[in-house]
């Protein structure tokens, strides 16, 4: 535990010192909400249901963040540790892979979980957006979620053996999702073929999670939806756990 704990802090220091990691996480997401809230404000629209914008985008913005920091910020960061022999360094040490992956997650996902806060604590302050749903619910779909893409990342983070192709990698795979998954543009408006590709989107599964648990919606509507998250938080535990590589 005491192994953890220092990787944590360790991690944690240098996500803040990153200003890439911080920006897209913190600032990035704000930026668009108020983009959004300048353009359309929150007043209630059919588009959403009599919602508002900027009630509908919390939640989208959300899963932009979760796709960011679970293909970005981890992928990188395992890529330029084994780039710069710091997880050769780290392997003649007794930290197991395995408290390299934790402190990875733990400072990952409290830094997603911030950035929520952020758009949740802006929307209330500034467009006293309505929150119709259970937190509970809410938190639980945030974590699937969250936990998912981070599965996803580790993937990427045991196979990508330079910084320049994990960061090319990582960008092929967020930018067709934030676009295709109803993350910034509603599904619907999408054409009729876009929408068939919409549903190989990891991401349109999070963005139809988190969407429908803030307006109140049970989970039962959303069974596949976290069915498909869960697998992909399965399946990127296992093929993290073979594929990683210290150097």
């Amino acid at each position: 535990m005491n192994r953890l704990l220092k990787m944590t802090w360790m991690e944690a220091k240098l996500f803040l010192r990153e200003p890439a990691s911080a920006f897209f996480t913190l600032v990035f997401p704000l930026i668009y909400l108020f983009m959004y809230g300048a353009i359309s404000g929150n007043e209630p629209t059919p588009m959403y249901g009599g919602r508002g914008t900027i009630d509908a985008a919390i939640p989208s913005l959300t899963a932009v963040i979760i796709s960011m920091t679970g293909l970005m910020s981890t992928t990188i960061t395992m890529a330029t540790y084994r780039e710069k022999g710091i997880l050769r360094r780290l392997r003649t040490t007794p930290v197991r892979p395995l408290i390299v992956l934790a402190a990875q997650v733990i400072v990952v996902f409290a830094m997603t979980c911030l950035g929520m806060l952020l758009l949740i604590a802006a929307g209330k302050l500034v467009y006293h957006v309505r929150f119709e749903g259970n937190a509970f619910s809410v938190l639980g779909g945030f974590v699937l979620s969250s936990l998912s893409f981070f599965g996803i990342g580790f993937i990427l983070a045991g196979s990508m053996l330079t910084v320049r192709t994990a960061w090319v990698v990582a960008m092929v795979l967020l930018y067709p999702m934030l676009f295709l998954s109803g993350a910034f543009f509603a599904v619907d408006l999408l054409p009729a073929a876009v929408q068939k590709v919409s549903a190989f989107m990891p991401l349109t599964y999070v963005v139809n999670l988190l969407g429908g648990l803030w307006t109140g919606e049970p989970w039962s509507q959303h069974t596949t939806d976290a069915i498909v998250l869960a697998v992909l938080l399965v399946a990127g535990v296992l093929i993290s756990i073979k594929t990683f590589r210290w150097e």
